[in-house]
């Protein structure tokens, strides 16, 4: 068998930080002002520990914002 193309995407360490993250939204729902375009949440946390809490893992859909480095 090829190991070509079997790669498994690499586990993240740490929790992404959601504010330099294109997907991250602020909403106008004072209970739910953080969100994802990802994983449809809205949260007062911010997203990717409600990820971290519900999956047990951490945020693979990171993606940063355009002009941060």
């Amino acid at each position: 068998m090829s190991d070509i193309g079997d790669e498994k995407p690499e586990i993240p360490d740490r929790a992404p930080d959601c504010l330099k993250c294109r997907h991250f939204r602020i909403t106008w729902e004072p209970a739910f002002p953080r969100s994802c375009a990802v994983f449809g949440i809205k949260c007062r946390n911010l997203p990717s520990m409600e990820v971290l809490l519900s999956t047990g893992r951490h945020c693979f859909s990171f993606a940063l914002k355009e002009g941060l480095k």
